[in-house]
């Protein structure tokens, strides 16, 4: 057996442990990173980058259909859906093959396969195959495991028929009906993506909205583009089971005390993801999870036992690669003997749906639930210029502010490219800015940007391009 010691093992190379293991290696610690499957995580290889690289193709190939209201002329375009697969993977294989490149760059260790814990400050790793399996030593320890999406018992995943979301991204062809279980932010970007490549998409989702949690205001825009794209949605339903029959699948699906059966001939399931802790024996570590199957840790990212930490999806909501990637870099710094602590007001959420969604700080009920008195502003984009010719008008800017002084307390932006967008409203609530730190900044014209600088002035009444609802503050 191969012998290790090191002062950091992190355990998961996702968006959370890769960085972890970088940022260790800049602070001159000495790293070992482990990985079992897939270098970059979840989301390099399974999820963010080959959904968004898929979503960009499905709306490249509905812009080539829309080319014409701009006298642009396109004669014999055709989807070959393999040459599309083709070309997300070689996006994949691009980034994950960097991972690597970066943690040895930092001079972290990598080694492959998966680790278990045999006390509070050893792991073995077996690389599976019959490799030599390998112990190392640690004085801290960092799990990143990450999630897997969640399986329904009547809906097994087979990655043929019934398929979770890291099947959907590998078809090799177009599926003519598709149903999705679950609308949440994964189901209706995969819905989307698909109806807009030509599927016929059923969404069914449990709740009485789609994206539940989200601002209802918000989610409406995305869910009149839904019915444009055609999409049939069933809210305050559950699909019970499915059965083959005549060459097609037929999901039965239960809403308001009636049964209605759905012929399609793919299913995917997306009605959330789970924590990956099983197989690491955490139990000879000192530690358990939550009955979701979470690890409790503290703004440090310290489980109860000090010097193991824990980070990204396997350390609770919300499960976003960029919250991973912050606790990875916190954690790395308080090993290293920093001061160092997350602020989860300033994780902000993206949805890559048609338009995006991307909401930074509180909504308007959660700053009145926590004694607020706000105001609120909005502009649409169909009063920026920029979004006019980009034929990409739907949607607006909200933002939310503290009505005494004006601090800006959360934005939500709906609309073309709102994912970029976002940073901005972070980088403001982070900050704690003021309504007229945002509107007294020049922003560049034509650009979509404005809308964040003409929101704020609305908020405060001076808005230009809009009719102001509130009196100009003087």
């Amino acid at each position: 057996m191969k012998r290790i010691e090191t002062e950091a093992l992190v355990i998961g190379a996702g968006p959370g442990g890769y960085p972890c293991g970088i940022r260790l290696g800049q602070l001159g610690v000495k790293t070992v990173v482990v990985e079992r499957r897939w270098w970059g995580g979840v989301c390099l290889n399974v999820g963010c980058i080959p959904s968004k690289a898929l979503i960009t193709a499905a709306k490249t190939w509905e812009g080539i259909g829309k080319a014409k209201e701009m006298g642009i002329h396109v004669e014999g375009a055709r989807l070959a859906m393999p040459e599309l697969i083709a070309w997300k993977e070689k996006v994949v294989k691009r980034l994950s093959g960097g991972v690597q490149t970066l943690l040895k760059g930092n001079k972290a260790e990598i080694v492959d396969g998966q680790a278990r814990f045999v006390s509070p400050n050893e792991v073995e790793v077996d690389p599976g195959g019959g490799g030599e399996v390998v112990r190392i030593a640690f004085r801290h320890a960092v799990i990143a495991t990450g999630s897997r999406p969640i399986e329904i018992g009547a809906f097994p995943f087979d990655e043929r028929d019934v398929l979770s979301s890291t099947g959907a991204l590998d078809l090799k062809e177009v599926p003519k009906r598709l149903v999705v279980i679950g609308g949440g932010y994964i189901g209706l970007e995969m819905g989307m993506m698909y109806a807009k490549l030509g599927a016929a998409v059923t969404v069914v989702e449990a709740m009485d909205q789609v994206l539940p949690g989200f601002d209802p205001e918000v989610v409406d825009v995305v869910v009149k583009h839904m019915r444009r794209d055609k999409i049939k949605t069933l809210l305050g339903a559950r699909a019970q089971g499915f059965e083959r029959r005549d060459g097609e699948l037929v999901v039965r699906v239960e809403a308001g005390g009636k049964t209605e059966e759905i012929a399609c001939d793919k299913v995917l399931v997306t009605v959330g993801r789970r924590p990956v802790t099983e197989g690491l024996d955490l139990d000879k570590a000192g530690l358990q999870v939550d009955a979701k199957g979470f690890l409790a840790v503290d703004e440090q990212c310290r489980t109860k036992v000090p010097h193991i930490f824990a980070i990204g999806d396997v350390a609770g909501e919300p499960m976003l690669a960029h919250k991973a990637t912050r606790q990875g870099e916190v954690a790395a710094e308080v090993i290293a003997g920093r001061n160092a602590a997350c602020d989860y007001r300033t994780v902000p959420a993206v949805v890559f749906t048609d338009p995006e969604i991307a909401t930074a700080g509180w909504t308007q009920a959660e700053a009145e639930a926590r004694g607020h008195e706000v105001v609120v502003g909005k502009l649409p984009f169909s009063a920026v210029g920029r979004a006019l010719t980009q034929m990409e008008t739907d949607g607006f800017v909200k933002v939310i502010a503290d009505k005494a002084d004006h601090q800006v307390l959360g934005i939500a932006i709906v609309g073309p490219h709102a994912s970029d967008l976002i940073s901005e409203a972070t980088l403001a609530i982070e900050m704690s800015a003021f309504l007229e730190d945002v509107s007294l900044t020049i922003h560049p014209h034509p650009t979509l940007g404005e809308a964040m600088m003409e929101a704020a002035n609305a908020t405060l009444g001076h808005a230009i391009h809009i009719i102001n609802k509130a009196p100009a503050a003087h």
